[in-house]
């Protein structure tokens, strides 16, 4: 057997290739119920690329768990090549800015006070998610693989954003 990683296993958030949003601690109960999206005007030097968002609910210190908690309440990957649907491929060139919108899966979530909402983005979640290669060849049929730079813009011209489901 291949060990990839060895306890304990690191917070995601740690990785080079992790961009992190975090909030303040919420000062009143805050509920999520829905489907949260992501609209991103991302770049890249691949041709094609994913990228992955996941959201977790951030448990500050306490006696049960004295470092705090991390729990992954929900996540989603999109293959770039499909951002105008699934019908065809629509390839990157490099330094181009694309707009790409796509649901996490549904959520339902009431962050206590003293909580903390954590966005993660990067481009892979393996083994969750098979790998892009990066390439922009037929799925499954590529000849190698590369590491694509990517870049998510945010900027009054490129307003990348998460939409969450707030419940009153």
């Amino acid at each position: 057997d291949m060990i990839l990683a060895d306890p304990p296993y690191g917070d995601l958030a740690e990785r080079a290739d992790t961009l992190t949003f975090t909030t303040a601690p919420f000062a009143a109960e805050v509920e999520l119920t829905g489907t949260p999206e992501v609209e991103f005007h991302i770049s890249s030097d691949a041709p094609d690329t994913d990228i992955f968002v996941m959201l977790q609910d951030i448990y500050p210190a306490s006696q049960d768990w004295p470092n705090g908690y991390r729990m992954n309440l929900c996540d989603s990957l999109f293959r770039l090549r499909y951002r105008e649907g699934f019908d065809g491929r629509q390839m990157m060139t490099h330094g181009q800015v694309v707009r790409v919108r796509f649901p996490l899966y549904p959520i339902s979530n009431a962050f206590q006070p003293g909580h903390r909402l954590r966005v993660l983005v990067s481009s892979s979640s393996f083994p969750r998610f098979d790998p892009n290669p990066n390439t922009g060849e037929p799925i499954g049929r590529h000849t190698h693989s590369r590491i694509a730079v990517n870049a998510v813009h945010h900027d009054p011209q490129h307003p990348s954003r998460l939409i969450l489901p707030f419940r009153q």
